[in-house]
């Protein structure tokens, strides 16, 4: 029997269906001081392993540097076009990919795999669990921001070592993410890459396994074998009340 929703609880599920990757819809607008230390200190609690907190956060509001960033996003996204062809370049010549100039700031996630070494507890089974850790922080900052009534797109068309370089950061730091941030006209109600035609969402019985890993043609069968033996017991019961 399934309990019901507190206020708080249905807003949670809200910011989380809510949440989008924004593009074109930022107004340029200021957010306040105390609104993005919210959602930095929301990004800033989210778990890591070993409780190394192996993230940093740069805010990038110089113009000059978002434009150099946001032309050399461009290119990497006219190196990706040239490898498309038909439906999929034409429908990609309407996707917009970033919102750099156009939103309030950008926040640029790093990941400092030293951070809490040489013993950085949980992580000596899986290297990559610090990586996954940072992706906790911005999924944190992402719906904190939501929740603000704010915008956030994640920006992927670059090459990490120009990033490092625009913003000195360290060899041994990777930047994970360019986030850009700050207050939008709406959110969008169906995600771009669904609106425009690119890739439609799978449902969630499409990814949902029990107890093994089954790919989706087993799951098919699997489905269709339980709904066949259903019928037969409904059919055997039917003849047996008769």
């Amino acid at each position: 029997m399934s309990s019901p929703l507190d206020a708080l609880g249905a807003a949670f599920y809200d910011v989380c269906h809510r949440r989008r990757d924004v593009r074109g819809e930022f107004t340029g607008a200021p957010v306040a001081e105390d609104v993005l230390r919210r959602v930095l200190s929301a990004a800033h609690a989210a778990p890591s392993v070993g409780m190394s907190q192996p993230w940093d956060f740069v805010l990038v509001r110089d113009p000059g540097t978002r434009g150099r960033f946001r032309d050399h996003v461009l290119a990497e996204r006219e190196v990706f076009a040239s490898e498309l062809e038909g439906e999929r370049a034409e429908t990609f010549s309407r996707i917009k990919v970033e919102g750099i100039l156009e939103s309030t700031l950008g926040v640029v996630v790093t990941y400092d795999p030293g951070r809490g070494s040489p013993a950085v507890l949980g992580r000596h089974a899986i290297a990559d669990a610090g990586l996954y850790s940072v992706c906790l922080a911005i999924q944190n900052l992402w719906l904190a921001a939501t929740a603000e009534d704010l915008g956030v797109g994640w920006v992927s068309f670059y090459r990490e070592p120009f990033l490092r370089e625009l913003l000195g950061i360290p060899e041994a730091v990777r930047p994970v993410a360019w986030l850009c941030l700050g207050p939008v006209t709406h959110l969008e109600e169906v995600p771009d890459l669904e609106r425009h035609g690119w890739r439609g969402r799978r449902p969630l019985e499409a990814v949902l396994h029990e107890e093994r890993y089954t790919d989706a043609a087993t799951r098919s069968t699997a489905s269709a074998e339980r709904s066949m033996s259903s019928e037969v017991v409904e059919k055997l019961e039917t003849e047996t009340r008769r």
